[in-house]
This record gives structure tokens, sequence and C-alpha cells, in this order.
């Protein structure tokens, strides 16, 4: 029975031993992080597989853990000056990860706090420098068109990773936005005026636009008419002319042969040219062509309606 037990604590204390081997020079590796492994504090080795690796114990040598993921940070909401010296409150927002592991560990003796007040800084500067190289109308305006906001936060981002890089801080950028962008209240009324004038003024030009091509439509549709009418005219003149030289070729015959019915269509084509208009006239119906009213009847008859 004593054997038994001693065998027992044997075992047990054996697998203890075994357990406290594997602590003290085993390690793990997750899926989703990076380890720096250090020897008397100095970076010797990265690993980004996962599984178990060997090291030497604490405090020859230590295991540094890092997240590989994309870590989410927004800095603090802060006022900027624009080129045309307008108060502007901006606040963007960023996905980081750690590029290199013992770029990070010197760096920032991988302290992800550190890490994030150091961006905040680089991005800070980063906004003072893009936002004042734009006037307030690239952020704010009644266009859409001439928003500019993916151009300027591009611009904020090439200038943070330029620094990021620069530094060898061991991080990079993953995406950078605007979160919240606003005016202070003692330039929001001058800019909303401002607005309503550009507003009124695209209205105005707008409307001189569409009244100077009305005008041309308009003068272009009276020439056209012009020359339509004028067109008629002339075709109704040749026309007459045409239908009065064929009757006179054609009534030329009859007049040879009736002397007298062509003295009375003349008198008749002269009398209707005198009575062409409304007049009163004093007369003796002796002389042609007014000697016509004197064989007129002097009961005409009555003309009757069916």
């Amino acid at each position: 029975m004593a054997m038994k037990r001693n065998l027992l604590t044997f075992v047990i204390g054996a697998v203890l031993v075994v357990i406290f081997a594997l602590l003290l020079f085993v390690f793990q590796v997750r899926q989703s992080e990076v380890v720096v492994i250090t020897t008397f504090l100095k970076p010797t080795g990265t690993y980004t597989n996962a599984g178990a690796h060997l090291k030497w114990p604490w405090p020859i040598q230590q295991v540094n853990r890092f997240d590989e993921r994309i870590q989410n940070f927004q800095d603090t909401y802060s006022q900027n000056i624009t080129a045309d010296q307008q108060s502007l409150l901006t606040c963007v927002y960023v996905g980081w990860r750690i590029s290199d592991a013992d770029q990070f560990l010197r760096s920032f003796r991988g302290s992800v706090p550190a890490a994030e007040s150091q961006l905040e800084n680089l991005l800070r500067a980063s906004k003072n420098a893009v936002v004042g190289q734009h006037s307030i109308s690239d952020f704010v305006n009644p266009d859409p068109r001439l928003l500019k906001f993916d151009e300027i936060e591009r611009e904020i981002e090439e200038r943070v990773q330029n620094q990021l890089s620069t530094n060898a801080y061991g991080i990079r950028l993953e995406f950078l936005g605007f979160k919240k962008i606003g005016l202070p209240e003692n330039v929001t009324q001058s800019v909303f005026n401002r607005m309503k004038a550009e507003r009124q003024g695209l209205i105005a030009q707008a409307q001189s636009d569409g009244q100077s091509q009305a005008a041309k439509i308009k003068s272009a549709a009276d020439r056209q008419a012009a020359n339509t009418i004028a067109n008629a005219e002339a075709e109704a003149i040749r026309i007459e002319a045409l239908g009065q030289a064929q009757a006179a070729s054609s009534s030329l015959p009859v007049f040879e042969k009736n002397p007298q019915l062509a003295s009375f269509l003349l008198r008749l084509d002269s009398l209707k040219a005198t009575l062409n208009q409304k007049s009163t006239l004093i007369l003796d119906d002796r002389w042609p062509p007014f000697d016509l009213f004197q064989h007129l009847p002097t009961n005409p008859p009555a003309i009757t309606t069916p």
C-alpha cells in the first residue's frame, strides 16, 4: 500500500515538473498575434506562425505579445484654420496595425496607449498643415461637386504615413477619414451668409444664361419667319404676274375681235383702282371711266337668300 502511494506521488511530481518545465521553456503564439522574444532585454526573435515554440526561461528571455489585427483610434475634436483664415472643427478616425513588432517594441516598449498618443500628435500636426492649404469652401459648399473630402483625407493620410515610416515606429495606417466636421458659433452665420450669396449668384447666372438663350432663339425664329414671309410674298407676286401675263396672252385675240369689250374692261379696271379705298367723289359722269355710271339700272333687282 505504501509502495502504491509512493508511486502515485512520484507520478504526480513528475507531471508537475513537466508542466513547470513547459511553462519555463515553451511559449504559445496565437493566430492573431505576433511575438517578439528579447534576450537580456534585447529583441532577438520574432514569431508570427501560430503554435508552440521554445525559449529560455526568464530572466534570460522574455515573451512580448502584440495584437496583429487592425486597431481603431480617433483623435480629439480640435480647431484648425483654413487657407482663408476661417476656423474649422475636425475629428478624424484611423485604423492602424503593427507592421514591424521589433520597431514597435523599441519605439514604445510595447505600449499601445503610448503608440496612440504619438499617433494623435502626428494626426494633429498633419491636419493643421493640410487644412491650412484649403479654403472653407472645400469643406462646406452648397455644390456637392466642389467638396474635397476624399482629396483632403488622402493628403492627411499620406503625411501621417510618411512620418510613421521616417521615424520607424513600426506601425502603419490602414485607413483614415473625417468622423466629424463643424463650425464655431462665431463663424457659422457668416459662412451660411456666404453660401446663400453664392447660391444667389448661381441663380442669377442661370437666369441670365436662360434669358440670353431665349433671346437668341426668339431672334432666330423672327429671322426665319421674316424670311419665310418674304419668300412667300415674292412667290405670290411671281405667280400673280405669271397669271396676268397668261390672262393677257389668252385675252388678246378676244380683244382684237371685240374692241368695245376691251375698252369696257380697261375703264372698269381704272374705276376699281380709283375706288380702292373709302372716298367721296365729286365727278362728271360724262368722263371715262365714270361714264359707266350712266348705264346703271335705276331699280336693280333684289337679291334673295335661299
